[in-house]
């Protein structure tokens, strides 16, 4: 799951980024409205951290552009500002959440994962298909009941797959997924392929159905 840290602190946008991380998320950072804009306008994000006061910009008109390229990157807005009418203007603008400062990262992350469990997995804790079963808290997966070992870019990828069933999601869009900004620094995409190869690999040695099919010339399509 890919995170997007729009924060001016450089100290408390380290903290968050290095505490999401431990948990498996991938970690982009903002620390400017101009370059907040041009990550939203590439990229997309699991979930936007928000800060609302930059310093060459208002946060809150990061939501508006969200809200007029009609994305659905999940938004918390974190901000030192108590005040009331932020609160339900950044609401009202599209914003899941939010969360002032200070605050305990643990407290930060569970709300993380709460909006990306209600958007992605309709707020279920375990996702099932069929003879499939992911446990989103405890990252452990298992076919027919019998638990299977991925490496964690193997879950990432399975969940990712799973949260855009039925779409087609080309070979760029997975190596951004995993790699983030680094993705237009790599020669090729060779690692993506690899990873599928090795998650289809050990979900149908398990006995997996073959859910996660290729689209040749395309990507990858997860069915559900």
């Amino acid at each position: 799951m890919k995170i997007l840290i729009v924060e001016d602190e450089a100290e408390l946008a380290k903290s968050i980024s290095e505490y999401l991380s431990e948990e498996n998320y991938l970690c982009e950072n903002a620390s400017t409205f101009s370059e907040a804009m041009n990550k939203i306008e590439q990229f997309d994000y699991d979930c936007i951290l928000l800060d609302i006061m930059l310093p060459d910009g208002n946060g809150l008109r990061i939501l508006e552009e969200l809200k007029k390229q009609n994305k659905q990157d999940g938004v918390i807005i974190i901000s030192a500002k108590n005040a009331l009418d932020d609160k339900i203007e950044g609401l009202k603008l599209g914003a899941d959440d939010y969360l002032t400062k200070p605050f305990h990262l643990s407290e930060l992350m569970a709300r993380v994962y709460s909006i990306i469990r209600r958007k992605k997995f309709s707020s279920s804790n375990v996702v099932k298909q069929n003879e499939l079963q992911i446990d989103l808290l405890a990252k452990t997966v298992a076919v027919n009941n019998e638990s299977i070992s991925l490496t964690k870019k193997e879950f990432d990828l399975l969940i990712y797959f799973i949260g855009n069933k039925n779409k087609v999601i080309s070979k760029s869009t997975l190596a951004e997924h995993l790699s983030g900004d680094f993705a237009d620094m790599l020669d090729n995409h060779d690692f993506v392929y690899a990873h599928v190869k090795n998650l289809k690999k050990k979900l149908y040695d398990a006995g997996c159905k073959h859910y996660l099919k290729t689209v040749y010339g395309t990507g990858y399509k997860w069915e559900s």
